[in-house]
């Protein structure tokens, strides 16, 4: 086996920006044990892969919410707002 082979993050974010918990599909948390040599979690956002460090208070605060839903895949589809028709009386004359 090559030892770029395997999928390890090796670089962690300390911060996390705002908006990006609430766009993850799924995540997984990296050991510092076996081939990989740094403890994190990696968020998988539509393509992409962000290794963030899991002292974060954010990240953990969201993982221990988040574990229960950890194999669904989250899907963001606004809801439609409920439109009320109203019809206007007309007044007779």
């Amino acid at each position: 086996l090559f030892p770029g082979a395997f999928n390890c993050c090796t670089k962690i974010s300390e911060e996390i920006p705002k908006g990006i918990l609430r766009r993850v599909e799924r995540f997984e948390i990296q050991k510092a044990d076996g081939l990989c040599h740094l403890e994190a979690v990696i968020l998988y956002i539509e393509d992409k892969k962000f290794c963030v460090s899991p002292r974060i208070k954010k990240v953990k605060k969201w993982m221990k919410k988040m574990k229960h839903k950890i194999h669904r895949r989250k899907l963001h589809v606004r809801k439609q707002r409920r439109i009320r028709i109203t019809t206007k009386k007309v007044k007779k004359q």
